[in-house]
């Protein structure tokens, strides 16, 4: 009886065990194709879409130096992003910290199916509590994630890929999430109905969805640049 109940243990536990290996070096696959990457400026547009923010799109330059300094630069106006700014950069999330990772399946997204794997912290004081990757294993590129942090909530990247994929580097980043858990920009004033009541902060905040999309336009990979501009 003893060794049909280790036999059943081992039959359990050396499956689960190799597919643990199995993603742990996918994931390291990933992060060794992107970890080429040092640092870009990057130009492109920005397009934020949130139901009571009436907010153009936008020129804008973005900075990223590894392993996590990320900022977005505008002229004028506003611009409504997640209070990590750090969140929709896929590099930064990739290559700080370490993570176990767990094997979590398939899945089909836009028509094609990919692997997923969960993330959690090794270090408790991460910021980060789980990311959802869903990994395209023949590209090695990651063409969703969701990540849920302890400040900033929930959010989801989607990725598209094109010229600058053999970077890791995506055309196009859609980021969306929940507004009540993002600061709102100083001097914001919502937009109501002629005769209506006006709409509070806490009503426009309740139950919203956000969306961010960055178009890329052009990348400078590995130049180098001041880190005054993260100032």
């Amino acid at each position: 009886m003893t060794r049909l109940f280790c036999f059943f243990i081992f039959s359990f536990i050396i499956p689960f065990t190799a597919a643990a290996q199995d993603v742990t070096e996918l994931v390291k696959k990933v992060r060794a194709k992107m970890d080429v990457v040092k640092d870009y400026k990057a130009s492109g547009n920005l397009k934020t879409d949130v139901s009571f923010l009436k907010i153009p799109v936008a020129r804008v330059n973005v900075f990223y130096k590894k392993p996590d300094q990320f900022r977005i630069k505008k002229e004028g106006g506003i611009s409504l992003l997640p209070k990590g700014g750090v969140s929709v950069n896929l590099n930064a999330l990739m290559t700080t910290g370490e993570f176990v990772a767990v094997d979590a399946g398939e899945a089909m997204v836009n028509g094609i199916n990919l692997k997923v794997v969960k993330l959690l912290p090794v270090a408790e004081e991460s910021d980060i509590i789980l990311s959802t990757l869903y990994i395209d294993e023949k590209a090695l590129l990651i063409r969703k994630a969701v990540t849920t942090t302890r400040e900033n909530g929930t959010y989801q990247m989607e990725m598209q890929y094109g010229k600058f994929a053999q970077w890791g580097l995506p055309d196009k980043v859609v980021v969306t999430f929940n507004t009540k858990d993002y600061k709102l920009p100083k001097g914001v004033t919502f937009e109501y109905e002629a005769g209506e009541k006006p709409v509070t902060k806490e009503d426009v905040l309740k139950n919203k969805k956000g969306k961010v999309e960055i178009t890329y336009q052009a990348y400078e990979i590995n130049k180098g640049f001041s880190d005054t501009v993260f100032k």
